[in-house]
């Protein structure tokens, strides 16, 4: 199972900016280790962040996402004490969800 993400939420008004940073290696399948093989693919596919329970945001990503990737969006109708959860799961059916709440 890969890190715990770090997410902050913060209200400001009737929105909430969410920022996450997501611990994966993200390998495109292109690179080559010090023997001349191929380093299998290995990156984040799909996201999805749900405010109190309800989406409000997918995203499908495939193999040029940087490793570790930053995402930021912003959710209207947030506001301080609300639960934001980001789930991920990648190209082997590795999955992880976490939730922050809104500040």
């Amino acid at each position: 199972m890969a890190d715990p993400m770090r997410i902050r939420a913060q209200a400001a008004g009737d929105k909430a900016t969410v920022r996450v940073l997501m611990s994966h290696e993200m390998e495109s399948g292109q690179r080559r280790d010090a023997s001349g093989k191929l380093v299998p693919a290995w990156h984040i596919q799909d996201v999805t962040a749900s405010l109190n329970g309800k989406v409000v945001m997918t995203a499908e990503w495939g193999p040029a996402v940087s490793k570790n990737p930053f995402l930021q969006f912003t959710i209207k109708g947030a506001k301080a004490g609300d639960k934001v959860s980001i789930t991920w799961k990648d190209n082997k059916g590795d999955t992880r969800t976490d939730e922050a709440t809104v500040s």
